[in-house]
């Protein structure tokens, strides 16, 4: 048994929710969403020290590992995209007998694969736009798989790094073509046109549902992160059953991937039906000032604060021996 095993059998049966813990903040790695995980790092290591935690925020990505060298009590990650989000560390963590924030490692890489994702709510009965995996040999085909426009991104990455709008057989070609020799395949996916909706997992709950509306053609990463004009509205003209049925399946999603403790799960709803489109689910979502699980969970009460400690008391107490 490692120490820090030892030190969290001795402390497993006090409840983390009035303990003074000593907490590692993990954000930046080498991903390309290191300053938007940098920024989520901040405002986490500076809400949990307003709460009396001992904090220190360290980088690491996974040629250097030593920030998980440090004796602590539990690990907030807060780290996007690749190795901080795709289970990889999760699974360096439970070897070690580290307590985490968030999802397990099985679930972590499934939720950051696109494709694996779309295939499992499509075998759970949830909607999802078509869809195509773009490789170098089937890029002339692209067009008869999925009707235009159509969004071509990379199959694992998040904050619409390298996500684009294509409108024409000649573009999707071209583009997919790029983000393949870039990342090894794409994913094209049908284009939905109507409002693009999110909703918060915290625990076992849905938060209220938020509409996104940008100035842009949609949601990408300068609408997420760079401009101040991107509207966040809780005030949806949509009906109430077609909200309610959002929650209900954004947690049967959740659910269904094996998700644990929180998550973000965005849509889109087809303007000319009201039909809603499963897109993916965030097991990290971010922790900005733009960001979409802290607006929704203010919506009902809970602030920053006290959202990062119920992440932290909901994840400490997570058994992660089986994983």
């Amino acid at each position: 048994m490692t120490m820090t095993q030892e030190k969290n059998s001795e402390s497993s049966n006090v409840s983390p929710s009035i303990q003074s813990l000593d907490i590692t903040v993990l954000a930046g790695g080498d991903s390309a969403e290191r300053d938007v995980s940098l920024q989520s790092g901040e405002s986490v290591t500076q809400a949990l020290k307003r709460l009396g935690h001992r904090v220190s925020q360290l980088d690491i990505d996974a040629s250097q590992l030593s920030a998980l060298d440090r004796d602590d009590d539990f690990v907030f990650i807060a780290l996007h995209g690749r190795f901080g989000e795709d289970g990889t560390l999760q699974k360096i963590l439970n070897e070690r007998g580290k307590r985490y924030s968030g999802c397990g490692s099985a679930a972590s890489s499934l939720a950051m694969d696109k494709v694996r994702t779309k295939q499992q709510f499509i075998s759970s009965g949830l909607p999802t736009p078509a869809f195509v995996v773009a490789r170098m040999d089937n890029l002339d085909t692209l067009s008869d798989s999925v009707s235009l426009p159509a969004v071509v991104k990379p199959v694992s990455s998040g904050s619409s790094v390298d996500t684009f709008l294509v409108k024409s057989a000649e573009q999707m070609k071209k583009t997919a073509g790029e983000v393949t020799q870039k990342y090894g395949q794409a994913l094209v996916e049908q284009f939905i046109a109507g409002p693009e909706l999110t909703v918060g997992i915290l625990g076992d709950q849905a938060l209220p549902v938020c509409e996104i509306r940008t100035s842009r053609e949609f949601y990408d990463y300068q609408a997420k992160y760079l401009v101040d004009d991107t509207q966040y509205l809780f005030e949806i003209a949509l009906p109430e059953t077609l909200l309610a049925q959002i929650q209900s399946l954004s947690l049967a999603a959740h659910r269904t991937l094996g998700c644990q403790v929180m998550s973000r799960v965005d849509w889109l709803i087809d303007a000319a039906t009201q039909k809603p489109y499963l897109l993916e689910i965030n097991t990290i979502p971010g922790f900005t000032s733009h960001s979409l699980l802290p607006k929704a969970a203010a919506r009902v009460g809970i602030d920053f604060d006290s959202l990062c400690q119920a992440i932290v008391a909901d994840s400490y107490l997570i058994d992660r021996s089986c994983e």
